[in-house]
């Protein structure tokens, strides 16, 4: 039996967190420690479920995170393997690197932010007001972060400048990738709620300073936390 099939017999160590958290940190402390080694394969989806008792997507959100930190490489019709027993420099989440999108983000969000704030119509306002108050009440965190990518989407819409609304649909998939991984690593959720609920004020004061500066802190926490995670 391999070190990856003896550790994924034994029990867990539970804690208060989600179900997705929860498998997130038995696998990194599994790889971190020592106990997966790099090079080894980690054991199948099924016994990884069986292992904590969840389902099969809650596995994969999980080795999602892993992958994005750097930690494994998931090989189609091979499974997932370690590379590494410590988090890389930068987050891999699908077309773009994090540092692109830290890089990218504020010349677009920011004064897509202040137009929106400027030139919302009535039915703008209640849609980002709606998706706001549902990810507060959200606990499921895949659906959190793909009203996540719906709000991001929703102010660049309200701004009324399509090359800005083209490109936040373009990068959405990066983001909906990278909010997943913060909110399993860094516990963003809670914090990127308050953040959401400036942004939207500030959109409906009609100032542009206010809603740019709104998108400018929430940028600002989205990078500390990607930093923060840096190896």
């Amino acid at each position: 039996m391999s070190l990856s099939d003896s550790w994924a017999v034994s029990a867990p160590i539970t804690t208060r967190v989600s179900a997705a958290e929860a498998v997130f940190a038995d696998l990194r402390d599994a790889i971190v420690s020592g106990r997966i080694a790099v090079g080894e394969k980690l054991p199948a989806e099924a016994a990884l479920a069986t292992r904590h008792g969840v389902s099969r997507s809650v596995i994969r959100e999980a080795l999602r995170s892993c992958t994005a930190l750097g930690l494994t490489e998931t090989k189609t019709g091979r499974g997932t393997f370690v590379i590494a027993d410590r988090v890389s420099g930068d987050l891999d989440i699908g077309n773009y690197a994090a540092r692109e999108l830290m890089e990218a983000r504020p010349h677009v969000e920011v004064p897509a932010a202040g137009w929106a704030a400027e030139r919302h119509t009535e039915e703008d306002l209640q849609v980002l007001l709606g998706l706001a108050e549902e990810m507060r009440g959200e606990d499921d965190q895949q659906t959190w972060v793909t009203l996540d990518g719906q709000f991001h989407t929703a102010i660049a819409r309200a701004s009324k400048n399509r090359v800005f609304e083209a490109i936040i649909v373009d990068i959405r998939g990066a983001l909906t990738r990278q909010s997943e991984t913060l909110n399993l690593v860094a516990h963003r959720q809670q914090q990127s709620n308050v953040e959401h609920d400036a942004i939207v004020e500030g959109i409906r004061s009609g100032n542009y300073a206010t809603a740019a500066q709104a998108m400018t802190e929430h940028l600002s926490a989205v990078r500390g936390a990607v930093e923060s995670l840096r190896g």
